[in-house]
């Protein structure tokens, strides 16, 4: 429907222009006097070269001068004036500039001088009348042309219409922009014929309501805005309505409404097509014909609070956003909640800073920083012993071991420049592992995130993405010693920038599971998305699918705690409602300890609840081989060996999962989660009883929020039910809904109803996954209606039954409805209705790496000291004495067509096999060409030339003593064989895991097909954490 209004709009737009135009350049041309047109005296001036040219007026004043903006007007130097000649008796006009006639004179009689001021003072009273009529704004011409009633001489028409008047009624605005772009860029990556695009701008905004009526019967209302955002915004509706004693009483199109006062049977608000309303006597027939533009929901509240399931699987923990901030806080984790609501902790965090890698593109606040995994940890957790050594308290400082201390030492790392310099002379310590530096990193402020200042763990407001580094300062105090201590350095204090910061490190770019910052990620918080959640009514339960029963049970039904609910085991339920020991069976709702209850998150009081905590429960500390048999079957632990996309493949194991539900807070209002809802269409009923609008509710279509203002039901806490149908954002299928509903009244208080409709869905494809699977149903019903006043029934209350007064009369109200739903499915989908639980389309993932513009130089290759030699070099010139030359490219299909002016390449080139397109089915010969077009390959292009110089290669004619052969008396690389050239690109998807990404796949054409004594090469993908530091002296160049 909007891109018909658009277009009838459009059309509409500029048919008029065209049309005003075009009679406005008639009625000048008709109007134009002769004298316009008879050609000048002087005859020596040459002719007007512009094709439509601009004549000069005739100095009679009698002739017609134009009035068209296109026309300038005598500029103030020309002074018109009229001049009586008594001795000639005639009135001499002169245009002069100065003292100098700017055109000859006119003389005019004094008989043709009194007509032209009669005709020059009608002309100015007619001007002043039309001034005044536009001020007013009522009686203009368009108005006139607008408001006036047309009268339809056509015998016959009142008699349809009811009379034979009609008013069409206009309003809006109507933008017609026209624009001209182009953009030239000169990117060598582009062919050439895509360095330039010229490309017309045409756009139309169109606000416009149309309200009309024809006769008295037929009304029109058209809303349309080219801006709307969705398609219900713009309306369109044409009304016909009949007199009371016809047959036909209402036909209306566009948008219209099926509205039914049943229960069971509730119509429709939002549908776009026919309707009509017959009437035979006392029987009301209504007739839809549409497609339904809504979508129908329910909510249920009790108590004017909304109820909410959730549910969430054990391998769902919420990763990559809760931190312990050292191995300490998370060793004395369990211990220190073993004692709820008592948290056994001597530590009270007074000051921390959070940095993190700067995605955000702002340094305000912003400092180069290095962080380190052995920062403040003991003895136990040092993970480079061959560097430092424990030498303090057990408890996190920067002087629990050598590590802050030997760094101090070092002169030269505070510059960032300089650190992998520096670090790399250290005894197996590598950057991922062993530490971070991260330039101009960012602080985060206090409002992105939270902490726990006696457990020693933060929380994220956002989650950090997997190649993130995530660094914390914090100073804390021991109670037991009244000391502070202090892990890291604050960026208020010195250093100052740009010197670096030391940090510790808890989240490095790369997360292994065997480095030690992966225990420091908390798996034991889980979230159900839900926000301010009251402890009132909260539930929730931990669930084991149980294969043998095929059910899911709270339980497990073996080992030591055969029978024990789960809750209980792992440590959500060990106090009542009054927070005293003793389990209810309910979860203990502590906020910001087991929950937080401001954002929906969940925290279990041990760190790995279902791993090492429930298979030390199930075994009970015996050592039978039977019950370690059991709690091995039984405990998840791999859910905190493995990253959380290999546990999750773990189908033996991951069957622990929560239930639970939550309320949201209670109150008069509800809040539909629903905008712009139709006007109508929302019901209420209130057990069962349907309630009255404006009387027990009122309702905000625009908010989509039900306000109950009828206190008794809220304080009843009876359950309450709205349908409601809104408006659909986004419409891809097609609903389309056929209706008949019958109502014969019997008498004013009893009427008998039946209804018939269809709702048929048509799929995008024949192919339809479980969940989307399109209707086709049928629903029938009846309905009876009696309301009838019984006064006796008044007379005997008032009289018989004592201390009783009746004020309103006694009323008997019964109402009953019946209605079968009869489900189909569309024919598309087959006899049965079939639908793919998975049809595996989209389980093939690929990264399409051949894009040469996202390709870059690269780095020499790390770690590979037998093919990369000068790999360990760092800031010298050395790192690229065995570069060679590689150049990477796609030749535009322009130069392998010859089409236009691309006819470079000769008919051997195109022949040529490293040059060649390369068709779809030499490669997949069982493929199917799309529309049985042929398809060609788009493919990268590698040349490579090992005895030339790429860039950054500096080598000298004697080389490097066993890293370079050196160069040759043309500049050739010596030796070539030992030379190498590589370009990188970075992958967004960097978790292979998760994505199920699984292997490389490539064609690559024989290099040296042309070339029988080749002597090979060698082809390496190194995936993972690469260096982009092409020259290695740690600076970016952008």
């Amino acid at each position: 429907m909007k891109s018909f209004l658009k277009s009838l709009f459009k059309g509409i737009f500029i048919i008029g222009s065209f049309l005003l135009f075009v009679s406005f350049s008639e009625s000048s041309y008709k109007n134009t006097s002769k004298d316009f047109f008879i050609p000048g005296i002087h005859d020596s001036i040459p002719k007007d070269s512009l094709i439509f040219p601009f004549e000069d007026y005739s100095n009679n004043p009698l002739a017609f001068k134009k009035n068209s903006p296109l026309f300038l007007k005598n500029p103030s130097s020309i002074n018109s004036f009229v001049k009586y000649d008594p001795k000639t008796g005639k009135f001499i006009f002169y245009d002069k500039i100065g003292d100098f006639n700017y055109r000859n004179p006119y003389y005019m009689s004094f008989d043709d001088f009194m007509k032209y001021s009669n005709k020059q003072e009608i002309h100015n009273y007619w001007m002043e009348r039309s001034a005044l009529e536009n001020i007013k704004g009522e009686n203009s011409l368009v108005d006139r042309l607008v408001n006036k009633n047309l009268i339809v001489p056509i015998q016959g028409f009142d008699k349809v219409f009811g009379s034979n008047t009609i008013n069409i009624k206009p309003q809006g605005t109507a933008e017609l922009i026209f624009g001209l772009k182009i953009n030239n860029n000169e990117n060598p990556a582009l062919t050439k014929d895509l360095q330039k695009n010229v490309n017309f701008d045409f756009d139309m905004n169109i606000k416009m309501g149309v309200a009309g009526q024809i006769g008295d019967k037929m009304k029109l209302g058209i809303n349309f805005d080219t801006d709307a955002t969705f398609e219900f915004e713009n309306n369109a509706k044409l009304a016909y309505e009949g007199k009371e004693d016809e047959i036909l009483q209402k036909i209306e199109a566009g948008n219209v409404t099926m509205p039914l006062s049943g229960s069971l049977i509730t119509g429709s608000h939002n549908l776009f097509g026919i309707k009509t309303e017959l009437k035979f006597g006392n029987l009301l027939v209504t007739n839809v014909f549409s497609q339904q533009k809504g979508q129908s929901k329910t909510v249920e509240v009790q108590g004017g609070a909304t109820t909410t399931p959730f549910e969430i699987t054990a391998d769902d923990y919420d990763a990559n956003r809760h931190y312990f901030i050292s191995q300490y806080f998370r060793d004395r984790y369990d211990e220190a909640l073993k004692n709820l609501p008592v948290i056994s902790s001597n530590i009270n965090i007074r000051k921390i800073e959070v940095w993190v890698t700067n995605r955000s593109g702002k340094f305000d606040n912003s400092r180069n920083i290095v962080a380190f995994t052995d920062l403040g940890e003991n003895g136990d957790h040092i993970y480079s012993p061959d560097n430092f050594s424990a030498n303090g308290p057990l408890i996190p400082d920067n002087s629990t071991n050598t590590l802050y201390q030997t760094m101090l030492d070092q002169p030269g790392l505070r510059d960032i420049a300089n650190v992998s310099t520096i670090l790399s002379s250290f005894i197996n310590f590598e950057a991922g592992d062993d530490y971070e530096k991260v330039q101009n990193a960012r602080l985060l402020s206090t409002s992105e995130y939270s902490f726990n200042a006696t457990l020693g763990y933060i929380s994220l407001n956002s989650q950090l993405n997997n190649d993130e580094v995530l660094a914390v300062a914090y100073e804390y105090e021991n109670t037991s010693d009244g000391k502070p201590y202090r892990v890291g350095e604050f960026s208020n204090e010195e250093p100052s920038a740009p010197d670096a910061l030391f940090l510790k490190l808890l989240k490095p770019t790369t997360l292994s599971t065997s480095n030690p910052t992966w225990d420091l990620m908390m798996k034991n918080v889980y979230s159900f998305n839900a926000y301010q959640v009251n402890s009132q009514d909260f539930k929730l339960d931990v669930m084991y699918r149980n294969d043998k029963t095929g059910s899911s049970i709270n339980y497990l039904p073996a080992g030591e705690i055969q029978g024990e609910i789960l809750l209980k085991v792992l440590g959500l339920d060990n106090l009542n409602k009054n927070n005293e020991p003793g389990s209810d069976g309910y979860f203990d709702f502590i906020d910001k300890i087991t929950i937080n209850a401001s954002n929906g998150k969940i925290y279990f009081p041990v760190t790995e609840p279902f791993g090492s905590y429930l298979k030390e429960k199930i075994t009970g500390g015996s050592t039978d081989p039977e019950i370690n048999r059991i709690a091995d079957q039984y405990a998840f632990t791999e859910l905190y060996e493995e990253t959380q996309s290999q546990a999750r493949q773990n189908a033996e194991k991951n069957k622990f999962f929560f239930k639970g539900e939550y309320r949201s807070s209670g109150g008069s209002e509800i809040n539909l989660n629903a905008m712009n809802i139709p006007e109508g269409s929302v019901t209420v009923t209130a057990g069962g009883a349907i309630l009255t609008e404006n009387t027990d509710y009122t309702v905000d279509y625009n908010l989509g929020r039900v306000t109950i203002i009828n206190q008794s039901l809220l304080e009843s806490g009876t359950p309450i039910k709205i349908s409601l149908e809104s408006n659909s954002m986004f419409d891809i299928g097609t609903k389309s809904m056929i209706g008949t509903h019958l109502d014969y009244r019997i008498s004013d208080n009893f009427n008998i109803g039946a209804t018939l409709m269809h709702l048929h869905q048509k799929p995008l494809t024949s192919k339809v996954n479980i969940g989307d699977i399109p209707v086709s149903n049928t629903i029938w019903g009846t309905d009876i209606n009696f309301n009838q006043e019984v006064p006796f029934l008044t007379k005997f209350v008032d009289k018989f039954i004592p201390f009783v007064k009746t004020k309103t009369p006694s009323h008997i109200d019964f109402s009953g409805e019946f209605a079968q739903l009869i489900p189909g499915h569309p024919k598309i989908l087959g006899d049965e209705g079939y639908a793919n639980i998975d049809d595996f389309e989209g389980a093939k993932v690929t990264i399409d790496l051949k894009s040469p513009s996202r390709w870059k130089i690269s780095s020499t290759p790390q770690g590979q000291p037998d093919l990369f030699p000068e790999a360990d070099s760092v800031n010298a010139l050395v790192y690229g004495y065995n570069r060679a030359k590689l150049a990477w490219y796609n030749i535009s299909r322009d130069f392998l067509t010859g089409s236009g002016s691309f006819n470079y390449l000769t008919v051997d080139s195109l022949s040529d096999h490293r040059i060649r397109e390369i068709p779809e089915q030499e490669i997949f010969p069982n493929r199917d060409p799309e529309h049985d077009i042929p398809q060609f390959l788009y493919v990268l292009n590698l040349a490579y030339y090992p005895k030339e110089k790429g860039p950054y290669n500096y080598d000298t004619p004697n080389g490097s003593p066993g890293t370079s052969a050196g160069i040759d008396e043309n500049g050739n690389l010596n030796s070539p064989e030992s030379r190498w050239a590589g370009i990188s690109q970075d992958l967004t998807t960097n978790d292979f895991e998760e994505a199920n990404i699984e292997f490389i796949e490539f064609w690559m054409l024989d290099p040296f097909i042309y070339d029988p004594n080749q002597t090979g090469g060698d082809i390496y993908f190194n995936l993972g954490n690469i260096s982009e530091d092409i020259l290695r002296d740690s600076r970016q160049s952008f």
